[in-house]
């Protein structure tokens, strides 16, 4: 199948330290005006006192987000040990990063980073040993590192590549062509695209697209009418081709791919972020209409290629952990269904084509296993993985490739990158990066903790061999818990901080996820939700219950979805951690639907204005809204940035409002909102190290430790 991804020394110890600020000092924090706004919602009155702070084009909101960061700022600059961490960090970043190969025809893409650089350079080879020349290098593109360029696919012939060009970290994108064997841009440039592959096809490509935005709205209007379009080269936009839209439902995400043997264009439309419908359309026909594969939103079946006449499908539909089956599009009932790969205890979570083999990738407790496969599901055979505990990806290519790349990495082990040469099954090493620090010196382990209903849900651990169990090691929990994702083992060189330090990570795989398959992500979504938050309360009861910290060492932190779920924590239990860092949360879930694809997520955590169910769940727990006046709240660092056109940042900056008014007590609650910056994506590295710098430092300092 023809796609490309759209677009992760010595031992020092803690000490005990003198408070970095006398209790009876406050900071002072920026005064924010309350509006009498009230809602009414199923005869419920509902106050949004800092509706204004939505409008991030107003000159009150600019002024407001000066001032809390220079709080902020001063809070953090004044952490004696901040700029040490800084400095570590720095030196632990600071290593050559490489990617797995992209091989299109006799080229080989590679993106690089020689360490420090803001973004990585893509390199282009020609053959398997050719020499390295930039392709692209986005460095060169703004001053301050935050214009990202990525690849998105080749033409049939080899001799174009689509890109897409973003700018600070938002989702909006323009897609490029350049002409590999000279590197230069074509001219052809495609405005306003958002959630987009390039599928090519003949002399062009298809694409997703919105509507140009009203001035003023492109980072917080609601984004409607998706469609997807073919783009002819050497055209100017204007002139593209509607293919595929649904004037009757604005409210939907579209994207399509074409098979590798560019017979049939693959269209799917979803309602939001869960299950998807599919047509096909034969494109070898001129006149030939979309036929309907799947109908309706409940399942998500992904066509991975078409071989021999036949589709190669990837299904949920009565198989919760996904199977392998083959379908006639000329009979496509279920009942004509060929299984290939039966569902099984584990998780299927993907399966890929490449080098005429079939490659199945399980989840087995949060760990990749790879299987290797004849098209009919025959001859299977495990791929030796260089750890049993840890996390793979790749095993895709076309049909005439001989060898194929793939990834591995663990807590413990630095991304990898291995060749894996199809006739012999034999993998060996591409590339490993050296860092300037000992991964031996540290372990990580998986166990099992129960939640208050009384299920099993799995918990990593990380730290230093022969860690002493005294209830007092500086912790960090991590959760995300939705949306179908699952949380598996990754090298992090920020976490080197904490481990360094005697610290310990910890990596809770909650309801919601993707983890065990579609049963244990509804048990966390919709109705359900409050499942989750129990699962990473129950985590912090555990991992304080077995000696590995106590209340007073305990930070949680969580991005995005993570965001609401360190929120929703941190409001229904704040007497049990330390430090909490809700970063660019969905924190007002009475409301998110409103602002650019958040009503995407309403199949996932349903909608406020829909039925009253919906609204006294979501109102049970949104975190704006269940902020209690007088309560001590952890010790807080909220993050956003002023373009993420995701999850808008006023989501952060009414919480923050709130927060700053309700809490009671010493500890700080501030806000630390970037510059020129998104949800996360493409981030420079500047800009990353200074993040990381201030989360530890802030960690530390509140639980009065030093950083040596």
């Amino acid at each position: 199948m023809k796609a490309f991804p759209i677009y992760f020394f010595p031992l020092l110890l803690i000490a005990c330290a003198p408070k970095q600020q006398d209790e009876s000092m406050t900071i002072k924090y920026p005064q924010t005006r309350m509006d009498e706004v009230v809602d009414t919602l199923w005869g419920e009155a509902v106050p949004d006192p800092y509706r204004w702070l939505e409008d991030d084009r107003a000159e009150e909101t600019t002024a407001w987000v000066k001032a809390q960061n220079a709080v902020t700022r001063g809070f953090l600059d004044s952490i004696p040990f901040r700029a040490a961490i800084r400095e570590r960090y720095k030196e632990l970043y600071n290593y050559e990063k490489v990617s797995s190969p992209y091989k299109v025809g006799e080229w080989y893409f590679i993106y690089k980073n020689d360490g420090l650089q803001n973004q990585d350079v893509i390199y282009v080879r020609e053959g398997r040993n050719g020499d390295d020349k930039v392709f692209i290098d986005a460095n060169k593109l703004s001053a301050d590192g935050t214009v990202t360029m990525n690849l998105m696919g080749a033409s049939d012939d080899n001799k174009y590549m689509a890109v897409v060009r973003n700018e600070a970290g938002s989702d909006w994108g323009q897609i490029r062509v350049m002409d590999i064997a000279t590197g230069q841009e074509t001219g052809d440039v495609l405005k306003w695209v958002k959630f987009s592959g390039a599928a090519w096809h003949n002399n062009g490509f298809f694409y997703s697209r919105y509507p140009e935005p009203k001035e003023g709205t492109e980072l917080s209007g609601e984004n409607t009418f998706h469609s997807i379009y073919y783009h002819e080269l050497g055209t100017d936009q204007s002139a593209d081709k509607l293919v595929y839209s649904n004037d009757n439902a604005p409210n939907m995400y579209h994207w399509c791919g074409v098979s590798e043997d560019g017979k049939y264009l693959f269209v799917y439309a979803a309602t939001g972020t869960d299950g998807y419908e599919c047509f096909y359309k034969d494109l070898s026909a001129e006149e030939s209409q979309f036929v309907t594969l799947f109908s309706g939103f409940e399942y998500k079946n992904t066509v991975i290629d078409h071989i021999d006449g036949r589709f190669l499908v990837m299904t949920d539909m009565d198989a919760p952990k996904y199977r392998l089956v083959s379908i006639d599009p000329k009979s496509p009932a279920k009942e004509n269904w060929i299984e290939i790969i039966p569902e099984s205890e584990h998780l299927l979570e993907g399966a890929s084509t490449g080098g005429g083999a079939l490659f199945a990738t399980y989840l087995e407790n949060a760990n990749s296993r790879i299987y290797r496969m004849k098209y009919d599901g025959s001859e299977r055979k495990a791929i030796a993985l260089p750890d049993q505990t840890g996390s793979a990806g790749g095993f895709s290519g076309k049909l005439e490739d001989k060898t194929l790349f793939y990834s591995f990495t663990s807590f413990t082990y630095p991304t990898s990158v291995y060749e894996y040469d199809v006739e012999s099954g034999e993998s060996t090493l591409f590339y490993a990066p050296k860092l300037a620090f000992d991964p031996s010196l540290y372990e990580s382990k998986e166990v099992f903790y129960k939640s208050k209903d009384g299920t099993e849900v799995s918990l990593f651990l990380v730290h230093k061999k022969g860690l002493v169990k005294d209830g007092k090691r500086p912790t960090l929990l991590y959760g995300y818990g939705g949306f179908n994702v699952s949380l598996t083992p990754s090298f992090s060189t920020s976490n080197v901080i904490l481990l360094e330090q005697g610290g310990v990570y910890a990596m809770a795989n909650l309801r919601g996820g993707g983890e065990y398959g579609e049963e244990w992500h509804k048990g966390g979504m919709l109705l359900n939700k409050q499942n989750v938050f129990d699962d990473f309360i129950s985590a912090a009861d555990y991992l304080v219950s077995e000696g590995y910290t106590s209340k007073d060492f305990l930070a949680i932190a969580g991005g995005s979805n993570g965001g609401l779920l360190v929120g929703a924590c941190m409001t229904q239990a704040p007497e049990k951690f330390k430090v909490a860092f809700p970063a660019v949360g969905v924190m007002d879930m009475l409301r998110y639907h409103k602002f650019t694809v958040g009503w995407g997520w309403i199949p996932e955590y349903g909608c406020a204005d829909s039925s009253k169910v919906d609204f006294d769940n979501l109102k049970g727990y949104s975190p704006y809204h269940n902020l209690k006046d007088g309560t001590n709240y952890p010790a807080t660092m909220i993050t956003t940035a002023d373009h993420d056109d995701r999850v808008v940042p006023a989501h952060s900056f009414k919480f923050a409002a709130r927060l700053q008014a309700a809490h009671k007590g010493s500890n700080p609650v501030l806000i630390r909102i970037e510059e020129n910056a998104g949800h996360g994506a493409g981030k420079p590295t500047d800009k990353v190290l200074d993040e990381q710098a201030d989360k530890w430092a802030f960690m530390f300092a509140n639980m009065d430790l030093i950083y040596k």
